[in-house]
């Protein structure tokens, strides 16, 4: 189905929007950074309407981010001009750290979480530090100040940082 350019305009219009809107737990990376927004679709364009469905899927089952940030898109959406903003919740597929962006996990690690890395599928020791680089890291507690993350610390600079499970 060819989309009429109008309307693809307008949905590129929606993404830059939702960039604007950053996870309430991570405050360094955007909605669109973070991976969870699947799709836009537009039901019925602003100058009609004004309809927008938008779906999303949660990091983790259970994830208490997922309601702030379905009442930010639509705030966010129904400021813009849509007149119905509907945030759709999909389970499946199950979200991965691979839906993040590159540039999202650069700015993780400017904020001083660790990105994933895939060559660890569960957080271990030897994840890079992301204050000084070392390698030389340990593995405190399988979860840190979320069930996304796990807390380690570096042997070299002695920080304690936080480490995005791959998943």
């Amino acid at each position: 189905m060819n989309i009429p350019h109008t309307d693809q305009q307008e949905r590129n219009e929606c993404y830059h929007w939702l960039s604007t809107i950053h996870d309430p737990e991570i405050p360094v990376l955007s909605i669109i950074d973070l991976g969870i927004v699947r799709k836009v679709e537009l039901l019925s364009p602003r100058a009609d309407q004004g309809i927008v469905s938008v779906t999303i899927t949660a990091t983790y089952t259970g994830c208490p981010a997922m309601d702030t940030i379905a009442t930010l898109i639509t705030m966010e959406l129904l400021g813009k001009g849509y007149k119905k903003v509907e945030v759709v919740r999909a389970i499946s597929p199950a979200w991965t750290t691979d839906w993040m962006s590159q540039a999202g996990k650069e700015k993780l690690k400017t904020y001083g979480i660790a990105p994933p890395d895939g060559r660890f599928q569960r957080p271990d020791d030897g994840i890079s530090c992301p204050q000084c680089g070392s390698h030389n890291t340990r593995l405190l507690s399988e979860f840190g100040s979320t069930a996304c993350k796990a807390l380690l610390q570096c042997n070299d600079c002695a920080e304690p940082f936080d480490y995005f499970k791959c998943h």
